[in-house]
């Protein structure tokens, strides 16, 4: 048997392709939109992909399933489960096969055998493998968004992030009763999760790669809890706020993604023109943050292109528009639309370099600046505004502080006095700099985000009255 893990460190998401030697072909679980990893670790175990299976309708990323299938022929093998409103609405395509609970797929020697796993949404499965070549026990389970390393599903997503009311203690129910369904299952078990550590899938999902079933009964809280209550009161507390995109993640991937043939490459553009404000665009500039604060285009976005680039561009840009990237070279630019592509920001129409920044200032296109404050200059005259996630604010804040999460800032822009200087922080430095960009471009003048860390910032502040 042929087994590879792919791991996505941007979306913290895992694939798998395994594959049979003897009869040639591979199946790929969970596939993500960048196919061409899984056409080359295919090709070089001489194996043709021929199935596709997916343990659920994805909320954090654009489904590969349809570019792989389009890319290869093979068929999509998706969930049957759940109601008619959490049915795929491309399930008549030629190249799907719908499963259930206790249907098999079989790929030469190894067998998946399909198991309902519902909670974390209404439709999900896991995949049992089973490689009959060695043993009629079976080797482990691709688990999806059910059981992760340390953790379990979030249940809450549809009615967070996608707006259901009244599926969240439902859901929750529903995934203490699936956890439970797995006692039928030996502690061998190997579970490889499809996400891992960093994911906003859960609260505390484990960096470790794969673990067994035996593992996480010992040590995953899920599995630990003594009441159906109790486990549905601890997995709907303390879980991450989920990014702006995962309602436009679910949709897309519903009624299915747009094939591209492969990834973006965007265009280096020297027409400066594109540079000046435009309702119909938007720029994007990832370039430090110093370089950023220098001069950048007026109501451009800074967003680093570091871990969190994904969650963040997805929170912060419009999908209705075109997007122009700022980057320091053509590979930067490369690797951001790619990024992009993976949760369908598929409209980059180019990128600038520093060169035509220059050129456009040059020509008398006004360059916005922003100020980098140090963390003594909390103190200064005006309103602070912590832009950390709720969980961050619960544990510790400043005294009199406004607490806006980046992620929300821009549509709660309004509540913020736009006649005070607002002095921004978060943890480390980046999320202030970012939150002050969106204001910026929401047209407040006077910001001045702090460069330092939270505990830095709080070792210094002077508690004032609480802000309006």
């Amino acid at each position: 048997m042929i087994f590879e893990r792919f791991y996505h460190a941007g979306l913290a998401h895992a694939s798998y392709l395994v594959g049979c030697p003897g009869a040639g072909e591979a199946v790929v679980i969970d596939p993500n939109r960048d196919v061409a990893r899984y056409l080359e670790a295919a090709a070089q175990h001489g194996l043709r992909i021929t199935a596709i299976a997916e343990t659920h309708i994805h909320s954090d990323y654009v489904s590969g399933a349809r570019e792989l299938s389009a890319a290869t022929g093979a068929t999509m093998y998706l969930s049957n489960e759940g109601s008619s409103e959490w049915k795929y609405g491309f399930e008549h395509d030629p190249h799907v096969k719908l499963v259930q609970d206790g249907d098999t797929l079989q790929i030469g020697n190894v067998r998946l055998d399909v198991c309902k796993t519902e909670g974390h949404t209404p439709e999900h499965i896991a995949f049992i493998m089973t490689d009959e070549s060695l043993s009629p026990e079976p080797l482990g389970a691709f688990t999806g968004d059910f059981i992760f390393v340390g953790d379990v599903g979030r249940p809450d997503l549809l009615e967070q992030a996608a707006g259901l009311v009244g599926t969240q203690e439902p859901g929750a129910r529903a995934l203490y009763s699936s956890i439970q369904s797995w006692a039928r299952f030996p502690d061998h078990l190997l579970i490889w999760p499809s996400h891992g550590a960093g994911s906003a899938c859960g609260k505390s999902l484990g960096g470790v790669p794969v673990s067994s079933l035996g593992y996480e009964r010992l040590t995953n809280w899920g599995f630990k809890v003594e009441s159906e209550d109790e486990f549905v009161k601890e997995v709907l507390s303390g879980q991450p706020e989920p990014p702006a995109y995962f309602a436009e993640m679910k949709r897309l991937n519903k009624v299915g993604a747009p094939i591209l043939g492969q990834l973006p490459t965007p265009a280096h553009r020297q027409d400066i023109d594109l540079l000046t404000p435009d309702p119909n665009r938007v720029v994007v500039d990832f370039r430090t943050a110093p370089e950023f604060a220098e001069g950048h285009v007026p109501g451009s976005l800074f967003i680093p292109l570091a871990r969190q680039f994904v969650t963040w561009v997805g929170s912060l840009l419009p999908y209705e528009r075109d997007i122009l990237l700022v980057a320091a070279n053509a590979a930067d630019a490369e690797r951001a639309a790619r990024e992009m592509a993976m949760i369908g920001l598929d409209r980059v129409v180019g990128w600038f370099g520093p060169a035509e920044l220059s050129a456009y200032a040059a020509s008398g296109g006004a360059l916005e600046k922003t100020q980098l404050g140090t963390a003594a200059q909390v103190n200064e005259k005006g309103v602070v505004l912590d832009v950390r996630n709720a969980s961050e604010w619960d544990r510790s804040h400043l005294e009199g502080a406004r607490h806006i999460p980046l992620g929300s800032l821009a549509r709660r822009a309004a509540e913020l006095p736009a006649d005070t200087r607002l002095l921004i922080h978060c943890a480390g430095g980046t999320r202030a700099v970012i939150a002050a960009s969106v204001l910026q471009q929401a047209g407040f003048s006077d910001v001045l985000p702090l460069r330092a860390t939270y505990a830095e910032i709080a070792e210094v502040h002077e508690p004032r009255a609480a802000a309006n």
